[in-house]
């Protein structure tokens, strides 16, 4: 596995290099510039927008900047107008040394889309510096027998200006005995030489001090000077010769202090002092050389460190010294060798802190990476992580940039930490790594999904007011204000089951979720309802997600039962006939109720609570009905009373109570009376009753006696009396009516048949059976789901006369 990430990171490096080295060779066009050095800071230097055929308001919408591959910026970019301004004075001699033509290198990097421009800047020199020579001093020791025309070296004068505005010419101060010409070395540089016109004479004049001046090419011109002191010695006919006149060596850069670099050597044909030689660096490129000379073995060292990249050939003059004075020069070549010893330097020039997702292809970072070393020491290839969904762009030369591979995801990965590592092809190779952080940027690409499809939520009936009932919770997976929620109502699927809106029923909070009751429910009207929630998120554009929800009203025991039979608010009482002959079990009545409540609050159970001689009737506790405790007797009273309780399962429990009139009759042909008291201690108010059954029965009789003389007139009229006898109505049974009257079908609830109730009213000579449909009371207000089947309330009567 290491060795296949290997092959693919040898791989991607090889890419880049090609790349690289493609563009680096590929010829682009160059905006050249001259300026003369020393300029003060805000010089213009040129209109680059112009020059470029740009339009301005594009330098500032695409981020036009100035770059340069030092740390110190030399030239600002003024994007209003598109001028190049000088940042900071330019000095050549600093920037560029002894180099000619000193020419600086600028790009003009342009942003969306990236795009950059060469721009090179030649600094042009003045004469802003005067000739110096090494030593303020010069010893020249001439023996008195030199011929005229016989030339001494003199030191050369350093000015680091080039061209014209360098040493040009040397003068010496008038004398009668020496005059200076001006050389010109193999590198282009003048020095002088003093060259000796009239012979001297120690014992006329033993010292000469003149004064040599060097003078440049500038307008108006510098000049250097320095003292030649002459010191007339006695003869020496010999001067040291050395064995070679140039000697080239190599050093390399990381070469350890007092190295030995190089050894000279010269020899002197003279005898004695005059042949002693001692050497010395008679000249070098610098003021200051990082190089020091044996005086007796004439070894060379290395007195300081090198530096390839500061400076690549040293020159220096080495002289070889005799006792008399006479003295040889040599040259020695020094070139410094370059070693992998600068790791390459990494640039960024435009660095994108956060980066959109969901977007393609998208520039991240543009830097340009440089390495001072030469060869494949200064060769680089840069490299990022692999599996990373970015790729590295080789640009421009040396300028690179990072861009998106793929879409980003950030909920997958909300940042990047990318290590740029740029590495060079020398031995030992030194890389640069240089780590920059990306943010992912949130776009609402995720919409709210709820904790669960479907609510259910559970609330008791006869709630409170503005009661929480429940949350809802949804959650996105974007951040900031594509995340914040709101919650908001939204009607159910099928048709509202009531007329209420459902804004009048519930509310939900559109910040965390929780919903409320608005109203007070009732399970008898409203069981359950079904509504939506919708969350949305506050993105643009906003996306949203729906819950389905469920609110279920729990009962409660809020009605107690309520009797249908026997009516307790009928106009007139009936009562039910029980035969005196009957037996133990005898179905008497039936109490049915119903409860408006469901589940066990509408489980009703029935009891005798009271009744007139307790232990006749009894009262089957779940169907209700009343039956004979034992066989009747002719001691048991004709008349009675039955108070029976119908209780449900609710807690707590409620009630309601129904009152039964029982007549115990020999047949059904005995005269039915109202039913008194049947309890002797009455309260007061039955004999007001009695009094009214009276005077009813007396009204009932008189009309009755009308009605049969009326008939008994009409049938006098009639030709003969009607044949046959019988009954005026042909259709009834002769003999007594049956004795059970009452319908015992179900048990605590109505059944689907009509019921009817017999009542007999006693009157004066005639017996009158009425037939009445019962009055159901009215539910429209009962909750639906209630399984009663309403009749329409209509009565049917007809009454049978019996003679």
């Amino acid at each position: 596995m290491e060795t296949a990430l290997a092959n693919t990171s040898r791989k991607r490096q090889v890419l880049f290099l090609a790349i690289l080295l493609f563009l680096w060779e590929a010829d682009s066009e160059t905006i050249r510039y001259s300026l003369p050095e020393e300029r003060d800071s805000g010089y213009l230097v040129a209109n680059l927008a112009k020059d470029l055929g740009l339009i301005l308001r594009e330098l500032g919408s695409r981020g036009a900047r100035i770059h340069h591959k030092g740390k110190k910026q030399l030239l600002q970019l003024e994007s209003k107008t598109g001028d190049l301004l000088l940042h900071q004075k330019l000095d050549r001699e600093v920037l560029c040394g002894e180099t000619e033509p000193c020419i600086l290198h600028f790009q003009l990097l342009l942003e969306n889309p990236v795009q950059l421009f060469q721009v090179d800047l030649q600094l042009i020199d003045i004469n802003d510096h005067s000739p110096e020579f090494p030593e303020k001093e010069m010893l020249l020791k001439i023996p008195e027998s030199v011929l005229p025309g016989t030339v001494f070296p003199l030191k050369i004068a350093q000015d680091i200006d080039i061209g014209n505005n360098t040493v040009q010419n040397y003068t010496i101060s008038p004398n009668s005995h020496f005059h200076v010409v001006t050389r010109i070395r193999g590198d282009g540089r003048k020095y002088s030489e003093l060259v000796l016109d009239k012979a001297l004479d120690r014992e006329e004049q033993p010292e000469i001090i003149l004064t040599l001046t060097a003078l440049d090419g500038g307008t108006p011109p510098r000049s250097g000077t320095t003292i030649v002191h002459i010191v007339v010695m006695d003869i020496n006919d010999n001067a040291p010769e050395f064995l070679q006149s140039l000697y080239e060596v190599q050093v390399s850069e990381n070469s350890p202090l007092n190295f030995l670099v190089a050894m000279v050597s010269a020899r002197d044909l003279d005898a004695g002092t005059n042949g002693e030689i001692t050497y010395s660096l008679f000249q070098g490129d610098d003021l200051t050389q990082p190089f020091v000379i044996d005086e007796v073995t004439g070894e060379i060292r290395l007195r300081m460190a090198l530096d390839f990249e500061t400076t690549r050939y040293y020159n220096l003059e080495i002289a070889a010294t005799d006792g008399g004075g006479f003295s040889g020069k040599c040259t020695v070549v020094i070139e410094v060798l370059d070693v992998n010893d600068n790791a390459p330097e990494l640039t960024m020039s435009t660095l994108t802190s956060s980066c959109p997702e969901n977007s393609p292809e998208t520039v991240v970072a543009v830097f340009s990476v440089s390495d001072p070393d030469s060869g494949d020491n200064g060769r680089i290839v840069c490299s990022i992580q692999d599996e990373l969904p970015f790729l590295l762009k080789a640009t421009f030369k040396n300028f690179y940039t990072l861009v998106t591979e793929r879409p980003l995801d950030r909920e997958q990965q909300e940042e990047y930490n990318i290590t740029i590592t740029a590495t060079d092809l020398g031995i030992p190779r030194l890389a640069t790594q240089h780590t920059i952080r990306v943010q992912v940027s949130d776009v609402n690409d995720n919409a709210p999904a709820f904790s669960q499809p479907a609510y259910t939520l559970l609330v008791g009936e006869n709630n409170s007011p503005a009661l929480h009932i429940g949350s809802v919770s949804a959650t996105d997976a974007d951040a900031g204000s594509n995340a914040q929620l709101t919650y908001s109502l939204l009607p159910g699927p099928e048709p509202w089951p009531v007329q209420l809106p459902l804004a009048s029923l519930v509310s939900i909070n559109a910040d965390n979720g929780q919903l409320f009751a608005l109203r007070s429910l009732d399970f008898e009207a409203l069981r359950a309802f079904e509504f939506f929630v919708r969350a949305q998120d506050r993105g643009s554009p906003a996306l949203s997600g729906q819950a389905r929800v469920r609110v279920q009203v729990l009962d409660r025991n809020d009605n107690a039962p309520f009797v249908l039979y026997p009516l307790q608010n009928a106009s007139a009482a009936c009562s039910e006939l029980v035969p005196r002959a009957a037996e133990a079990g005898y179905l008497v009545s039936k109490v049915v109720a119903v409860d408006g409540d469901a589940g066990q609050n509408a489980w009703l159970s029935f009891q005798l609570l009271k009744a007139t001689e307790p232990g006749l009737f009894s009262v089957w506790a779940h169907n209700g009905e009343v039956r004979t405790a034992r066989p009747l007797s002719e001691r048991d009273a004709p008349k009675h009373r039955l108070l029976v309780l119908v209780r449900d399962n609710g807690e707590p429990p409620l009630s309601a109570s129904v009152t039964l009139h029982v007549l115990l009759v020999d047949g059904f042909s005995q005269p039915f009376l109202p039913l008194p008291d049947a309890a002797p201690g009455a309260a007061p108010d039955d004999r007001l009753t009695v009094y009214l059954v009276v005077a009813l029965a007396c009204v009932s009789s008189l009309f009755l006696f009308s009605v049969l003389a009326f008939v008994a007139v009409r049938l006098c009229r009639r030709a003969g009396p009607a044949a046959g006898g019988g009954y005026p109505y042909p259709g009834l049974p002769d003999g007594l009516f049956p004795g059970q009257l009452l319908d015992a079908n179900g048990a605590g609830t109505l059944s689907h048949s009509y019921r009817y109730e017999v009542c007999l009213a006693g009157g004066a000579g005639t017996n009158d059976f009425k037939f009445l449909e019962p009055i159901l009371p009215d539910f429209h207000d009962y909750a639906p789901g209630r399984e009663i089947e309403e009749n329409p309330n209509f009565q049917n009567e007809f009454n049978i006369n019996i003679q």
